[in-house]
C-alpha cells in the first residue's frame, strides 16, 4: 500500500511498465504513459530498466534519478538561468 505522507513507500523494488507509469505520477506528479516508456525503451531517451525475458523491470532508483533530471532544478523565477554560471 502506498503510504500518502511518502509515496515512495511500499513499492517494489522492481516495476513492470504499468506500475512504473503509475509510480512516476504518483511519486513525481509525471504523466508517462505505459506506451511512452515501450517508445523510449526503443528509441532512448527514457529510464534504464532490465530485462527478465520479455519483460522490462524497472528500478525504482532509475526511475527516481530519470524523474528529477526531468523534472530539472527549482527555480525562483521565469528568468532563472538554465544553468549554473561556471566558476
Amino acid at each position: 500500500m502506498i503510504n500518502p505522507s511518502n509515496p515512495r513507500d511500499g513499492w517494489k523494488p522492481r516495476l513492470r511498465r504499468w506500475e512504473a507509469s503509475l509510480y512516476l505520477r504518483v511519486v513525481y506528479g509525471l504523466d508517462v504513459a505505459p506506451a511512452t516508456l515501450a517508445k523510449y525503451a526503443s528509441v532512448g531517451g527514457g529510464p534504464a530498466f532490465q530485462k527478465v525475458g520479455r519483460v522490462p523491470l524497472y528500478p525504482t532508483e532509475e526511475l527516481d534519478t530519470w524523474a528529477l533530471k526531468r523534472l530539472g532544478r527549482l527555480r525562483r523565477s521565469t528568468s532563472d538561468k538554465d544553468e549554473e554560471p561556471e566558476t
